[in-house]
């Protein structure tokens, strides 16, 4: 695997920046980030279950048995690639929604957010976060779903806040769920080399959202 191929992380972005500066998420070009990369990549591609451990090294170019200096076990990688893409992806959601003006601002900052993170750096982790979690152990599970929950409450508040000022009718939760299916769906017909932006998208997805 050539990781350069996988390389679209950008580390000047500020809010990922900041993360790394106090700890809370791996460096992309270090060693285990590099790790985390390529594992979400195989995770992605082959499936968690079918990815052995060699395969893992092999990708990073190092021996199996270095991976557990930076993981004790296949699971662990696989529980740090989805939980740092949640922290990930909220940081950049609280940051985009402190920068909007009002609920329609909110709603279409979240949806910009959430194509950005399937369609940039973090859509192959985000895709193993949403395929794989079966995979992890119990307690493992509800950790990661606890987070997932955090996620999800940043979305319903915001259509809330929307349905308030009478911008939406919709359910909230039902809403949330259409919003979360139409933009996954994405990843099978965007292509960002194409005549549509991600911000343009953005913008039309909004208006399905709202009246």
């Amino acid at each position: 695997m050539n990781l350069d191929a996988l390389d679209t992380v950008d580390t000047r972005d500020p809010v990922l920046k900041d993360l790394i500066h106090k700890g809370q998420v791996t460096d992309p070009h270090s060693a285990k980030g590099k790790l985390m990369r390529a594992a979400a990549h195989l995770f992605k591609s082959k499936g968690y279950e079918r990815t052995t451990v060699r395969e893992l090294g092999a990708a990073v170019g190092i021996q199996s048995g270095s991976l557990f200096h930076h993981f004790k076990s296949k699971e662990e990688i696989l529980l740090a690639v989805m939980e740092e893409t949640i922290i990930i992806n909220m940081a950049r959601m609280n940051a985009a929604l402190s920068d909007s003006k009002d609920a329609g601002e909110k709603l279409h900052a979240l949806i910009r957010c959430e194509l950005d993170s399937v369609h940039t750096d973090t859509g192959e982790a985000m895709s193993v976060l949403v395929y794989e979690w079966r995979s992890l152990s119990p307690d493992k599970q509800k950790y990661v779903l606890q987070l997932r929950d955090e996620y999800e409450t940043l979305w319903l508040n915001t259509i809330e806040e929307c349905k308030q000022q009478g911008l939406i009718q919709h359910d909230a939760f039902i809403l949330r769920r259409l919003l979360t299916g139409a933009i996954g769906w994405t990843t099978t017909w965007y292509r960002p080399d194409g005549n549509l932006s991600l911000e343009d998208l953005a913008k039309q997805t909004l208006l399905l959202a709202i009246k």
